[in-house]
């Protein structure tokens, strides 16, 4: 089965690093979080790959190009211009890399990636976010509700204290980053059918509106609830506590 990752995107919420590489190439541990996110689906067997690429995509394609450069040792003979690979610490991974674009929404990027699916069932996430996700569990639940769409529903926790206040302006209680306020979010992680294609117009239909809006309402999304360990990494508050947790070994999306 293919898995499909929406790498395309600017990053403007992450300027500080994204400016110089797309989002998905910001490191977790010296590693992109996009190799972080595939490591996750290799775990569970999915290593055939369809990335989508738009911004600053060129760095992705040479990262994957060089990726023994990157990833192991390697002995250089300059006079026979040949090259020895030492601890070969190569994935098994089929990596296509399709350039969808510099302004194509995501809908848009998912629909020029069809011909490259076999129309068959495949997988679909975001390059930015992690997760402890089993991704067995959420294909077996795909198949068994038999809809053109699974969406990963995550509750994320606040990203501020919560205070209660009486009409003098007292506070009466105070929680530190609470879980919200029990509403479900698109935590991506989907797995999708073929005909979910006859739902994006094109390069300008943005996935997460039109969509998604009209497979819910014709009764064709379902979601799979995941009450674990769910993280984006849209600033770079959200970089250093995924740093934290890797250094730390408390990195629960680390399942390999």
């Amino acid at each position: 089965m293919k898995v499909v990752i929406l790498a395309g995107g600017f990053g403007t919420r992450i300027v500080e690093e994204s400016h110089l590489k797309p989002k998905p190439m910001i490191e977790i541990a010296d590693k992109p979080i996009l190799w972080h996110i595939m490591k996750i689906y290799s775990h569970y067997g999915f290593n055939d790959f369809v990335i989508c690429l738009g911004y600053k995509g060129y760095i992705i394609k040479e990262y994957f190009y060089n990726y023994f450069l990157h990833n192991c040792d390697i002995s250089f003979d300059l006079r026979t211009r040949g090259m020895e690979i030492h601890q070969n610490s190569a994935e098994s991974w089929h990596v296509t890399l399709i350039d969808t674009g510099l302004n194509t929404m995501t809908g848009g990027r998912i629909k020029r990636v069809q011909s490259y699916l076999n129309n068959e069932t495949f997988m679909l996430t975001y390059g930015d976010g992690v997760a402890n996700i089993d991704l067995h569990n959420l294909l077996a639940f795909h198949r068994r509700h038999k809809k053109l769409a699974t969406i990963t529903a995550i509750q994320p926790q606040g990203r501020f204290g919560s205070l209660q206040i009486d009409g003098e302006q007292s506070v009466k209680t105070f929680s530190e980053k609470t879980g919200g306020d029990g509403a479900w979010f698109n935590g991506g992680f989907f797995v999708l059918e073929p005909g979910i294609f006859d739902y994006i117009e094109g390069d300008q239909t943005l996935f997460e509106q039109e969509p998604l809006e009209s497979l819910a309402n014709a009764g064709q999304l379902q979601a799979y609830e995941h009450a674990g360990f769910w993280q984006p990494m849209d600033t770079l508050r959200d970089k250093t506590l995924l740093e934290q947790l890797w250094q730390t070994s408390q990195a629960p999306w680390k399942v390999w």
